[in-house]
């Protein structure tokens, strides 16, 4: 739903990154794999492959965009529903409130995902918008129910273990423990007894019921985060140190379970994963903490602002408005002149259209809620 930005203090980090996390997804990475097959320079190269995502095991810098999403909108959280705690609301409205934006953006996960197309032999359920609520709903859940840090790090930890005994301990029918593999992890065996519709992996869904469960803990390590940095009031670089410890040392943990055999797995978001991402997502948020919130009159960081306080609007809008037609329509010529160019020069004018209509929002002060 459409609504004007209210007009109190935002933290301009935290959108400056979900913008920057967005321009990824939105054709930032497309750009990079057309400048590296035109120049084969080495390097660009290198980033291309970066931008891609890896089979099964292992991590690259693309699995972490929709990992930083999730992270993100935990760090939101405090800001959000914490003014209205001082506000005297009830946890019990919250709750109601938190549980029908969960299940909004299930519904438009559905949605995206083609109902409308009323085919629903074929119908795939699951959708990263369905994961993004739901993890959100739980995180957001476990904020208003555990009032104290230490019980909401409890809840986190308690989540990753239990999706680690889960994925190792837990004999799969066919296969036994242990085995993580697409067809033997007990995601996969989760998925197959119990998510409706069509699986977008075949035999797992990358958006399943174990997914969403892992993927809370991460949202609820995005509420930790913004927690910490709103309790010093005005930023602090102690407070940033800190961050960069606790990321280093989910970094650590992260790689240790990797050595000991248990890898990051997207697709199943492994207890490994999470960490390994976590930590990341602890080092960009401090980055441009650091960058942004300690420069109050720095304007670098605007472009990204832009569209991190409308990613829902331009993750529906590239679904329904056809970007790359009225790109080649303003910008076609220029494409047919450039030569072997031309698909560079047509994806750069994808992202320009997209960012103006974002801006015209922007200045018209209109975000899309749920």
């Amino acid at each position: 739903m459409a609504d004007s930005l209210a007009p109190a203090q935002r933290l301009r980090s935290l959108d400056a990154l979900r913008g920057f996390d967005m321009l990824w997804i939105i054709g930032l990475a497309d750009l990079f794999h057309l400048l590296a097959k035109g120049t084969g320079i080495g390097w660009l190269g290198a980033w291309s492959v970066q931008l891609e995502h890896v089979p099964w095991d292992g991590l690259r810098a693309y699995d972490l965009i929709f990992p930083l999403f999730m992270f993100l909108s935990g760090v939101s959280v405090p800001y959000a529903l914490g003014k209205r705690l001082d506000r005297g609301e009830s946890k019990g409205a919250l709750l109601a409130t938190v549980w029908k934006r969960a299940l909004l953006l299930v519904l438009l996960g559905i949605i995206y995902n083609g109902a409308l197309q009323l085919k629903f032999d074929g119908q795939r359920y699951a959708s990263v918008l369905g994961q993004i609520g739901l993890a959100y709903g739980i995180a957001a859940s476990i904020f208003l129910v555990a009032s104290s840090w230490k019980a909401r790090a409890i809840w986190c930890g308690g989540i990753l273990v239990a999706i680690a005994g889960l994925q190792l301990l837990v004999p799969v029918p066919g296969h036994g423990a242990g085995v993580l593999t697409p067809d033997g992890i007990v995601n996969s065996w989760v998925d197959q007894m119990l998510l409706p519709g069509r699986l977008h992996g075949g035999v797992f869904d990358p958006e399943g019921l174990l997914c969403i469960v892992s993927a809370s803990a991460l949202t609820l390590g995005g509420i930790l985060t913004g927690s910490y940095v709103k309790s010093w009031g005005a930023p602090s670089h102690v407070a940033a140190g800190h961050l960069l410890l606790a990321g280093a040392g989910l970094l650590i943990a992260g790689a240790i379970c990797w050595k000991l055999g248990y890898p990051p797995i997207k697709s199943a978001w492994t207890t490994t994963f999470n960490l390994l991402a976590g930590g990341i997502c602890v080092w960009l948020f401090t980055a441009f903490h650091l960058v942004i919130d300690f420069r109050p009159q720095t304007q670098w960081s605007f472009p990204f602002e832009v569209v991190g306080m409308n990613p829902l609007t331009i993750y529906l809008a590239e679904r329904v408005i056809p970007f790359p037609e009225i790109s080649s329509f303003f910008f076609g010529g220029i494409a047919r002149l450039s030569g072997a160019w031309g698909e560079f020069v047509l994806m750069a004018g994808i992202l320009l259209i997209e960012w103006l209509l974002l801006w015209f929002l922007w200045k018209k002060r209109v975000f899309l809620r749920v």
